[in-house]
C-alpha cells in the first residue's frame, strides 16, 4: 500500500505498515495497548515489519505525537488470539491504539502526561466519528488475559473515562473479609463466572476457581481494582465488578 490520508486529523505522521487484511465486519470498539519494547522507534519498525506480522491502527508515543500505520477501514493484526462477548475476531471489530511504554518486562515507567492527552483525544474522535459507545473502549489484556497483561495498571483508566472514553466506577475499598482463591467450587464461584461472561469476559461457566478465571480476575482489577492485582476475589473486586455491571446498563 502506497501512503494514504490519515483518518484523524490528530495524526501527525503516516508511516505504512503491510500488516493488515480485510475487514470482516465495521469496527465497534478501540483496543488499547502498550508497544512492550525498549524504543518507540523499535516499536514502529516492528509493527511495519512484514516477518513479524503484527501491526496497529495508531501509534502514540511518549510526547504525544500520534502515528497511523494502517487504514481504520482494514484490518490490522494487534489483538491476537482474543474475545469480548462471545466475539473472537477481535481485529475486525476493533480499531488498535499502541502506546509507547516499554511495559512489565522493562521496567514499566510511568505513562507521560502528555502522551495520556493524546490517547484521550484520539480515542474521542474516534468514538465520535465511528459512534463507538465509550463503554467498548477496552485493553489488551481484557480480551485477551490468559496471554497479555497490556496496558497494564499503571494505565490511567480513571482520568480516560473522565473525559469520556472508557466505562469506569471508583473501585470499592480493599477491606479484610472473605476471598475466593485459586482451588475453590461450588455455586459461588459459578455465578461469578457467570457474571464475567456478562460484563464481556470469555470464561466458562464450570463452577471451580481455575486458572482460567484467575487469569480473567487478574485481567479485570488491572483494569478497574488496579490497587492490588492478585488473582483473588476480594470483596472490592466483587462489589466493583457488579457496579461495573450495573453502570454499563444504564449507558446501554
Amino acid at each position: 500500500m502506497s501512503d494514504f490520508p490519515p483518518d484523524s486529523a490528530l495524526v501527525r505522521h503516516v508511516l505504512v505498515s503491510p500488516n493488515h487484511d480485510a475487514r470482516a465486519t465495521a469496527p465497534d470498539m478501540i483496543l488499547l495497548h502498550y508497544t512492550g519494547m525498549s524504543s518507540s522507534q523499535a516499536a514502529l519498525k516492528r509493527l511495519c515489519d512484514t516477518e513479524a506480522r503484527v501491526s496497529s491502527h495508531y501509534v502514540v508515543m511518549e510526547n504525544g505525537e500520534i502515528y497511523q500505520l494502517v487504514p481504520e477501514t482494514e484490518r490490522a493484526w494487534h489483538a491476537g488470539i482474543s474475545s469480548w462477548e462471545g466475539e473472537t475476531d477481535i481485529n475486525s471489530r476493533s480499531i488498535g491504539i499502541e502506546i509507547a511504554n516499554p511495559g512489565h518486562d522493562l521496567g514499566y515507567p510511568d505513562f507521560p502526561d502528555v502522551q495520556i492527552e493524546a490517547v484521550i483525544a484520539l480515542c474521542r474522535d474516534i468514538l465520535t466519528r465511528r459512534r463507538i459507545s465509550p463503554g467498548r473502549v477496552l485493553a489488551h489484556s481484557d480480551v485477551a488475559p490468559a496471554r497479555k497483561p497490556d496496558p497494564g495498571e499503571k494505565f490511567p483508566w480513571a482520568k480516560l473515562a473522565d473525559a469520556g472514553v472508557g466505562i469506569w466506577v471508583e473501585p470499592t475499598a480493599i477491606m479484610p473479609g472473605p476471598e475466593l482463591d485459586p482451588g475453590d467450587h461450588g455455586e459461588i464461584v459459578a455465578k461469578l463466572q457467570e457474571e464475567f461472561s456478562t460484563f464481556g469476559y470469555g470464561l466458562p461457566t464450570t463452577g471451580i476457581y481455575d486458572q482460567a478465571t484467575r487469569e480473567v480476575v487478574t485481567a479485570f482489577q488491572r483494569h478497574f481494582r488496579p490497587a492490588r492485582v492478585d488473582g483473588i476475589v476480594d470483596y472490592s473486586t466483587y462489589e466493583t465488578l457488579k457496579r461495573l455491571l450495573a453502570a454499563r446498563a444504564l449507558v446501554a
